[in-house]
């Protein structure tokens, strides 16, 4: 099973741009962030063209995640529990065969010492609740999106500079990091070792052409998806596209459960 993540930063901007690379890459999955759109205003005739099934969780404007597959998606969650009163679309999960899957855009959390980063980190505590519950399953399931966590310093360009970024907080690596320690795995740091692996790059300053970039986009897996994981690799040529998102996706590679001894 193929799965990619993209934060497309509004799928009508992005449309053609994303349509083009499903249609070369044909990910099993597809997970977006950032769609930027009302759940009944989002393209969906133009991904169910491609043969997928959608289902976009909107708001107007801002934020927004969708969740298409090849395969239809069954038992849809479209909000991640544990503050009822939390408006804002950030989070799908559904199930695609035996895996359950989520499209999840982490609040950015700027400025540090306002109610946005308190609001970043009490939405960590609430994914944390949740993985426990889903590892309790002991289920195959992957969380993969735009974290808005630079994990290492060397997943940023300049970590001095970040020092007082709420991605780069203390406070937000740690509860990155409290989610690993639940027993779940970075796919791609599993099985790379490498700096400058960047999937976002700011629009301002020639970010992009000077590869001044961070690694802010990640899938996490259950120990029952990590024993079937194939590759996780970062796909840059989007970025370098005509009206590219400042996000790249990244794709993830699972085999069948057939296919473990």
């Amino acid at each position: 099973m193929k799965i990619a993540t993209w934060n497309v930063n509004s799928a009508k901007a992005r449309l053609p741009l994303i349509t083009d690379w499903l249609r070369a890459e044909s990910p099993d999955v597809a997970l977006l962030q950032e769609i930027k759109c009302e759940t009944a205003a989002f393209p969906r005739a133009a991904f169910e063209e491609l043969g997928y099934h959608v289902t976009p969780v909107g708001q107007k404007s801002y934020n927004g995640v969708a969740f298409l597959s090849k395969a239809p998606h069954e038992d849809v969650l479209a909000r991640l529990p544990g503050e009822p009163e939390d408006e804002q679309a950030r989070y799908v999960e559904a199930t695609v065969g035996d895996v359950r899957i989520a499209s999840l855009y982490l609040p950015n959390g700027n400025p540090i010492g306002t109610e946005k980063f308190a609001y970043k980190l009490r939405w960590m505590d609430r994914l944390h609740a949740h993985a426990r519950g889903l590892l309790a399953q002991e289920v195959p399931f992957v969380l993969g999106g735009d974290y808005n966590i630079i994990p290492e310093p060397r997943d940023v360009f300049d970590p001095v500079a970040f020092a007082g970024d709420a991605l780069f907080q203390p406070e937000s690596r740690a509860k990155f990091r409290a989610l690993l320690n639940l027993g779940l795995t970075e796919a791609y740091r599993a099985l790379h070792d490498d700096d400058h692996a960047y999937t976002f790059w700011d629009y301002q300053a020639g970010c992009w052409p000077r590869d001044l970039g961070l690694r802010i986009d990640h899938f996490l897996l259950s120990p029952q998806a990590a024993d079937r994981l194939v590759g996780c690799r970062i796909d840059r040529r989007p970025r370098g596209a005509e009206k590219a998102s400042d996000h790249t996706p990244v794709i993830l590679d699972l085999r069948d459960k057939s296919d473990i001894s």
